[in-house]
């Protein structure tokens, strides 16, 4: 099965980060830990509330390290906007076997690496 992650990443790093969306459970459970705030929310709905008011930057997620263990899969990686290294994070999810995110869990730091960033 393709990684849900580097998908969902790749879509909300895209000029169109509602086509996101696509890869959510209906029920679709989430924590989004940033510098300062939470993002939480129970459904497909309040994640597209979520994307609404996500600031329109130049940002990518670049994954360095992907594992999978039965429904569960887990990204690491750095946030780089307009090229600049902003910081890092480490996601997970419970992927259904549709291959749908059911749940996500994502920290984002500014001020602590867990691994070297790529130069």
């Amino acid at each position: 099965m393709p990684s849900v992650l580097r998908a969902y990443m790749a879509r909300m790093d895209s000029d169109h980060p509602e086509t996101a969306l696509e890869l959510l459970t209906p029920d679709f459970r989430f924590l989004i830990a940033l510098p300062g705030r939470e993002a939480t929310g129970r459904s497909r709905d309040d994640f597209a509330a979520y994307i609404a008011g996500r600031n329109a930057v130049d940002r990518v997620h670049e994954i360095l390290r992907h594992s999978r263990d039965g429904d569960l899969e887990t990204v690491y990686g750095v946030v780089t906007e307009s090229g600049k290294a902003m910081g890092s994070f480490l996601s997970a999810a419970v992927v259904t076997p549709d291959g749908l995110m059911a749940r996500y869990q994502s920290y984002f730091t500014t001020t602590y690496d867990l691994i070297d960033w790529p130069e």
